[in-house]
């Protein structure tokens, strides 16, 4: 019985291995989300440019809704070579380098411009987390894809302030977000994106935490009446390449494909946070949109300051580093 439960997965790896032949290269990527989401349309985007520019000599498969792996799976099927390439929730790397989650830090980004900056390719911050998830996934980093922008929900009185929190149950999706709903006086609750409408729809939670787009695309405003642009911390993906399969393209592939992600990271964050600001009033037909006062907002930062310590005493000398680097910008 062993012996062929061996040989069945053995099988199904050999199927699964890099595609090569003299006139074409194929590079095959797990997708979580339907190609149509901004996140495919993000790849599809990029494989354009790559068959474009290699002349037909790279061509790019995708796999989107979880067809080959799910989410928790991606970075270990990449980076064990199981398949080329693919796109995961950066907070699936912080098992391996926790110091990736400094983009949950609450408030950590003074603006919009701060957080382009420190997530752009070659920034500071970028070089230390991409170079460290290589080095222990064996996963080369491409580009980030925007998410979006962390909100909270609910369907009480509208979440303003701190106190709004208090005693409340707080979907999170992220050990570092968990913390701060501690700090703002909440009971954090580990939910994967999937459950939130049944979860908000039989109260098994008080509070909802998310993205706008998520808001929109899994119609969480039919179950949650307010929505708060605490706007607190990113919501990052990274697309990801097996490591020595990218070493093994010829240096002129190698530049199309980093040229390729270049230009997708740009055009995605570009649409994501313009997006957002259509997403937005959107659902204020629909929901009750709740615009934080400068007063309201510094109350959320001076509540919260309490994470960024508490990270770096877990984390440890990487987390300074990072810190360091996004905060020289």
């Amino acid at each position: 019985m062993k012996t062929k439960l061996i040989g069945a997965i053995g099988a199904a790896l050999l199927a699964l291995a890099p595609v090569a032949t003299s006139a074409k290269t194929v590079i095959r990527v797990t997708l979580q989300l339907p190609a149509t989401h901004s996140l495919g349309q993000n790849w599809l985007a990029f494989k354009k440019i790559v068959e474009e520019k290699s002349g037909g000599d790279l061509e790019v498969q995708l796999f989107p809704s979880a067809q080959l792996y799910k989410d928790k799976q991606v970075p270990q099927a990449v980076g064990s070579g199981a398949i080329e390439a693919g796109s995961a929730f950066l907070g699936r790397f912080a098992g391996s380098v926790p110091a990736v989650e400094v983009v949950n830090l609450p408030f950590f980004f003074r603006d919009e411009a701060h957080l382009r900056a420190a997530v752009s390719t070659g920034s500071p911050m970028r070089n230390i987390l991409d170079a460290a998830v290589l080095k222990e996934t064996g996963a080369k980093v491409l580009w980030w894809q925007a998410f979006g922008r962390n909100i909270y929900l609910d369907n009480g009185k509208p979440i303003r302030v701190p106190a709004d929190l208090k005693g409340k149950k707080v979907r999170t999706y992220g050990k570092i977000l968990g913390w701060t709903v501690e700090a703002l006086g909440g009971a954090p609750t580990l939910m994967s994106g999937s459950k939130q409408f049944l979860a908000y729809q039989q109260g098994a939670v008080d509070v909802g935490m998310t993205g706008t787009s998520a808001v929109k695309s899994r119609k969480l405003y039919e179950v949650m009446h307010n929505m708060t642009l605490s706007y607190d911390s990113a919501i990052e993906f990274v697309a990801i390449m097996n490591n020595d399969f990218f070493n093994s393209l010829s240096p002129k592939d190698q530049k199309i494909i980093t040229d390729a992600a270049a230009v997708v990271e740009k055009q995605l964050r570009d649409q994501v946070y313009s997006g957002e600001a259509q997403i937005v009033s959107e659902l204020r037909g629909k929901m009750n949109v709740v615009d934080l006062t400068p007063a309201e907002r510094a109350q959320w930062v001076a509540a919260t300051k309490s994470v960024v310590e508490r990270f770096r005493k877990a984390v440890g000398p990487m987390a300074d580093k990072v810190i360091a680097a996004a905060q020289s910008l």
